[in-house]
């Protein structure tokens, strides 16, 4: 046996020596490793973020598509008898400012849900067939007027005054003549008549006048549940309390010029698309969106409110 191993315990001794020089040796001979990463809460890691998804070529986001996508009727933005939707509207609305039953704009604009209109969006409020360049600048459609004999049979003064229009510019009305049979009950007149023949629509004192801009038409005062008279013969295109400010309203249009608005009632008498006379009954006065019983009159004339005192007659 060597010396140095002349006993188990020296042996042993040298053994655990030789292992803890090579473990020495190996480390002095290894790369430093970096510190451990720090995973405190509050302190960033040293890991990098993951990389976001990557949109492909030609795709979008779904708002941004849809923000990019033109409304309806963009494309008439401007033009004579169109309309672009503004905040707050609504098509009962639109419809009274353009002298129009609403829904004939539904139907005319192909909309399937009338409550669901944007801003911004351009809706026709003239009917289809008709050049609204022509109706803004000549206001309204002539009345068709046709004479006829007893007979039937047009006479000789109305053919020649078809001829007559026939050859003459456009702009230049023919005078219509008049009718050698009895006259029409007045609800059977057509509707492109230009005046009505009106009368007052209740029987109160009038507390305020028209004034353009700010008054819209005539307030007249009475008490809850007096009578609210149609002021000319029509068919009723609105009765509901849709419209903020109107209370329970009704709108009667007349023909293809004139609209009446009777509002602030507390009970109404009719329903969307009645025909209705002249003085009759289609609501009771009440106070409705309103600090006092009164009905609030207006006249549009092609949707534009006009003073009720110059068409209504002296009382």
């Amino acid at each position: 046996m060597h010396p140095m191993f002349s006993t188990p315990r020296r042996a042993a001794v040298w053994l655990l020596a030789l292992a803890l020089a090579a473990g020495l040796a190996g480390c002095a001979s290894a790369p430093n490793k970096a510190p451990i990463e720090d995973r405190k809460p509050g302190r960033p890691t040293t890991a990098a973020p993951a990389a976001a998804p990557a949109t492909p070529v030609g795709e979008s986001t779904g708002a941004a598509a849809d923000a990019a996508k033109p409304l309806p009727g963009a494309e008439n933005a401007g033009k004579p008898g169109y309309y672009s939707v503004k905040p707050g509207d609504t098509l009962i609305r639109i419809g009274l400012d353009n002298g129009q039953n609403w829904r004939d704009v539904a139907r005319w604009n192909n909309l399937d849900k009338p409550n669901l209109i944007e801003v911004g969006q351009v809706l026709r409020v003239v009917p289809p067939g008709v050049d609204p360049a022509v109706v803004a600048s000549r206001g309204v459609a002539p009345a068709k007027v046709e004479s006829r004999s007893l007979d039937g049979k047009p006479t000789a003064a109305a053919v020649a005054a078809v001829a007559t229009a026939a050859a003459s510019a456009a702009s230049v009305p023919v005078p219509a003549l008049a009718a050698v049979a009895p006259a029409a009950p007045a609800a059977a007149k057509a509707e492109s008549d230009d005046e009505p023949a009106w009368a007052w629509p209740a029987s109160g004192a009038v507390s305020a006048g028209f004034e353009e801009g700010r008054q819209k038409g005539l307030t007249i005062n009475g008490k809850a549940g007096d009578p609210v008279l149609a002021a000319a013969d029509g068919r009723v295109v609105y009765a509901g309390s849709g419209l903020r400010g109107y209370g329970n309203l009704v709108i009667v249009k007349h023909n293809n010029t004139y609209l009446t608005a009777y509002a602030h009632n507390q009970v109404l008498l009719v329903k969307e698309d009645q025909a209705v006379r002249r003085g009759q009954k289609i609501a009771e006065m009440g106070s409705s969106d309103a600090d006092r019983v009164q009905l609030h009159f207006e006249i549009r004339r092609q949707g534009k409110p006009i003073d009720p005192a110059k068409l209504l007659p002296a009382r």
